[in-house]
Order: C-alpha cells, then structure tokens, then sequence
C-alpha cells in the first residue's frame, strides 16, 4: 500500500499566532506532526504551508537532506486546497492516494494515517475517506464545536453536523446524563485520505449550500454526490492544539505527564 501524506500548515492563526511554530517539547508543533507522519508507512510526507519560517523549521526524520515543505499560495482558502495545489504542483495521478493531517494535531497516531489510506485501498468506488470515534458524553454529543457524523451500513458517509444527530425522539433516551442519548453517536475526526482525482474535483467545485450552512467543508463533497468512507478508528486519537489550554495540555504530554492516556478526541 504507497500513499503520500500532506500536512497543511498556516502560519497565522487568530487564537494562537504562529501555531505551527510553537513549542511542544522542544520541537515545533508541526514537526511533531511530520514525525507522526513518517511513522505511517507513507511513501513521501510533505508540508504546505505559506510562510518560509515552516519551511526552516521542518524536516523529515527519514532524511534530514531531503526536501519536506512546499509554499503555497498565501490566499488558498483551506487546507484542502493547500494539498490539492502540492498535487497539481508535483503531477500526482489520479489513482494516487494522499492523506491530509492537520498541522496541529502533534499526537495523531501513525496507525490512524495509515487506517485513512487503506479505506480507499480497500473500496476503489470511494475517492474520500475519513475516520470517526464514538461520542463519549452528553456534553460532547450537544457541543456545536463537537461534529458528528451518520454513515450508512454499508461504511458511507449521509452527513456531518454541530448539531447532536441522531436525534433520540420518544421516550428519556435523549434525557440529559442518559446513555442512550447518543449511543450511536460518532465523533468526526479531521483526518481524510483522497484519490487525486477526488481531491481535484472537490476543489474544484464551489462551497455548497450546506457546507456554508454548518461551516463544514466536507458536506460539500456530499452534496455534490461523492462518495466518503467512515470507519470507527482502532486507535484512540490524541488532542489537537486549538487554544492555550489545548496548548498547555500538549507540553504535559511531552513532558510525560500521562494526561495522554485520557484519550481525548477532539
């Protein structure tokens, strides 16, 4: 199984300027991402970015002498179309797998990149793929920065949202505190794995109605009727970096704290 990886990373950012820099342990954030990476398995991993200070800061672990970091226009307006110009600027083929790992997410777990890739390895009708993980509280299940996900039997994503879906409508199985509330609840996970042809065409297309609605980039692809794959992750993620707490939280990980080991998912 080859597949590339490709890490989106911004400089600016408005809760914690200059994220991708910030130190965890000794390293920049975003080089601890390039190293989650290269434990993957991943063929190439690569980071896009728009400022020349990540492209100082990173560099593969395999390889120090070997390029990582291309700049991308300052304007894309995502992540995913920070990966989508590395493909068009590198030829990729259509059929080649690549996995996009946001820049701050500095304890993705290797296997969980790995779990992506093989998604779309094991389904050729599918062209995206993504990850989830069950909601574990009724806090979780109603927070709006919390997004679920509803996939089909069959492992297809229906639809992602804020909102706590699937709604529990009789009885008190949606009562506050009560498991059943969100028993089948699934956490989305902001990892996905594309065929370069899927990726093009999704950023090629304009922001869907309901994408602007929820504020989530990958109900555009649903909406123009692409198929994604979700599957639960075998392993726990770790905690992004959003804000200084995230942020605190992060250096007592790399610091050896064990306030990894609460699996928190975010």
């Amino acid at each position: 199984m080859r597949f590339h990886v490709v890490i989106p990373s911004r400089y600016a950012s408005t809760r914690l300027p200059g994220k991708p820099l910030l130190d965890i342990g000794g390293q920049p954030m975003v080089q601890r991402v390039v190293e989650q990476a290269c434990a993957s398995g991943a063929d190439r991993v690569l980071v896009a970015t728009d400022d020349a200070r990540i492209v100082a800061a990173v560099h593969d672990p395999r390889d120090r002498g070997a390029a990582i970091a291309l700049m991308t226009d300052p304007q894309l307006p995502s992540g995913t179309d920070r990966v989508a110009a590395v493909a068009e600027a590198l030829g990729w083929d259509d059929d080649v797998v690549v996995v996009n790992v946001q820049g701050d997410e500095p304890f993705m777990p290797p296997a969980l990149i790995e779990q992506a890739a093989g998604l779309l390895f094991g389904d050729e009708s599918a062209g995206i793929a993504t990850l989830a993980t069950p909601v574990r509280s009724m806090d979780e299940f109603r927070d709006p920065n919390v997004v679920k996900v509803i996939a089909a039997d069959n492992g297809t994503a229906l639809y992602f949202s804020r909102s706590p879906i699937p709604f529990v409508r009789d009885g008190t199985a949606g009562a506050a505190g009560g498991r059943h509330g969100f028993a089948h609840a699934m956490r989305h996970i902001g990892i996905y794995a594309y065929r370069v042809a899927a990726l093009r065409h999704v950023t090629s297309l304009p922001p869907s109605s309901l994408e602007q609605c929820e504020m989530l980039e990958q109900l555009r692809a649903l909406q123009h009727g692409m198929r994604m794959l979700v599957a639960t992750c075998r392993v726990l993620p770790g905690p992004g970096v959003d804000t200084e707490s995230d942020l605190k939280r992060a250096r007592e990980i790399a610091r050896g704290s064990g306030v990894e080991s609460s699996g928190d998912t975010r």
